[in-house]
């Protein structure tokens, strides 16, 4: 048995299991902002004895620990570079930290890349490789996935997709500024704030989001299409992009974004990259949803830790 952690900027996963895409356990809880990093490791500490007891699992079962962290980690030093969301983690010593709070063998890994491992290993990409994995939801982070193990680059992180630019009518913008649930609302908000979409329906709601933006565009609302529509032609270039330099057999989306669902969100995007992928690697990379559901970052945390143990 293996555990899983994750540790969000506003949640906090804890899963236990035998790395086959099953838990037979799982603990979910809020993070408390204002108590920081202190109050998010002090209710790790106190969450796992019940998470154990609860999955009727003793302590002696479990072989080690895997951690998806949201936020830049080193992999040489096994530390947290920092959170851009809560303060208490700038170069935390996190798995050396938790491995003596537990006695038990720690492995740390960023929580996208973590989460792509899952999807590689028991989710939407089993049996491919390599595996692109991007979440757009508040964000969006990237992991590749090559023969099952992770790609980090020199040790500090790759594959962060959403930090790629891109240009759009505003000018050039971040991948993450464009396409994520926080950047699509706020270019929506923005645009009217500037006077476009005089006719919109989003202009009589009191808070603009994307799932109310995606509605409207549903609903036959021309500007809120054309958010949507740009958001796509950027996450499509940034697919096309990733293509041209990995050439993945697949490339899994999830995230909240994702959820806009088929019709919405990944027909008119593998449309837009079939238009303008680099032609010799055309029809190579399947684009599908992740498959895992939210305990994504758990199930990866439980396979990083399943085979760091096995090396």
């Amino acid at each position: 048995m293996w555990i899983g952690i994750e540790i969000g900027g506003t949640k906090i996963q804890l899963g236990v299991g035998r790395n086959d895409g099953e838990l037979v356990g799982l603990w979910r809880g809020a993070v408390d902002v204002a108590r920081g990093g202190d109050g998010i490791r002090e209710t790790i500490v106190d969450a796992i004895p019940r998470l154990l007891a609860e999955a009727n699992v003793l302590r002696t079962a479990v072989e080690g620990v895997g951690i998806g962290f949201g936020g830049p980690i080193d992999d040489r030093t096994r530390r947290v570079i920092r959170s851009h969301q809560i303060r208490g983690w700038d170069d935390f010593p996190l798995a050396d930290w938790l491995g003596e709070s537990l006695q038990l063998p720690v492995v740390l890994g960023n929580d996208a890349d973590v989460a792509g491992l899952a999807e590689a290993t028991h989710g939407a990409g089993r049996g491919m490789s390599p595996v692109f994995y991007i979440t757009v939801g508040s964000g969006i982070g990237g992991g590749l996935i090559v023969d099952g193990r992770i790609a980090r680059g020199t040790g500090r992180g790759a594959a962060e997709i959403g930090h790629l630019r891109i240009h759009t009518p505003d000018g050039y913008r971040t991948l993450e500024a464009i396409a994520s649930g926080w950047g699509i609302a706020a270019r929506a908000r923005d645009r009217l704030a500037r006077g476009d979409g005089a006719e919109s329906s989003l202009r009589a709601l009191a808070g603009i989001s994307t799932p109310a933006i995606a509605e409207a565009a549903g609903n036959g609302d021309e500007f809120a299409a054309r958010i949507i529509d740009e958001s796509l032609d950027g996450l499509a270039e940034a697919i096309c992009a990733t293509i041209a330099l990995v050439c993945p057999q697949c490339a899994v989306v999830g995230g909240g974004v994702s959820l806009l669902g088929e019709v919405a969100f990944f027909t008119p995007l593998r449309a837009k990259v079939a238009a303008r992928v680099f032609e010799p690697f055309a029809g190579l990379t399947s684009i599908v949803p992740a498959s895992l559901g939210e305990e994504v970052v758990v199930h990866g945390a439980i396979a990083l830790a399943a085979g760091y143990r096995s090396e």
